[in-house]
């Protein structure tokens, strides 16, 4: 069930225009390497597994002090983890915990890159509820990146948040 719920995981993020990285955990130092290749500067939550971090060219900054003046620095950049996400919307969910910092690293930096574990996704908002390692956190959910439509339906990204999302997938195991 693990691999049918990262597919439609994957399938619904890239929907909501998320840049969607399928990869090995071998792999996964080159990647967010490359991910963050244009970055000034990547902002790391406290609890970021060192082994992300290995092949980072752009200095990093420890994100639990940083203003929300620092955040918006441009062409900063992000890098953390989530506690769940949910495979139905596509959607990520943060609670603050290990590699996930406070909600202000997310919503203001241009480029969010989210690490998600297979063993993270769940299937859809009931399972998500039950799945919570701490219902009494305060939850950040992430659907793409921050975007807006007009009457018009003209759709705007990066209004009150990133305007690039990158989730990177690592399979079971």
């Amino acid at each position: 069930m693990t691999s049918e719920l990262t597919a439609l995981f994957v399938a619904r993020a890239g929907d909501h225009h998320a840049g969607v990285h399928p990869c090995t955990p071998a792999e996964l130092p080159g990647l967010l390497a490359t991910l963050l290749a244009g970055a000034t500067a990547v902002v790391l939550p406290p609890g970021t597994p060192p082994q992300w971090t290995t092949r980072l060219g752009p200095p990093t900054l420890a994100g639990d002090t940083l203003t929300a003046t620092e955040l918006d620095a441009p062409g900063l950049s992000v890098l953390t983890g989530c506690a769940l996400a949910v495979a139905e919307t596509g959607t990520l969910v943060l609670d603050g915990g290990a590699a996930q910092g406070r909600r202000l690293l997310t919503l203001v930096p241009d480029h969010h890159v989210c690490v998600v574990r297979a063993a993270q996704i769940v299937a859809d908002v009931p399972d998500l509820v039950i799945a919570l390692p701490d219902p009494t956190r305060p939850l950040t959910m992430i659907s793409g990146p921050s975007a807006t439509s007009d009457i018009e339906l003209n759709r705007v990204e990066g209004v009150h948040g990133p305007r690039r999302l990158d989730i990177v997938c690592l399979p079971p195991g």
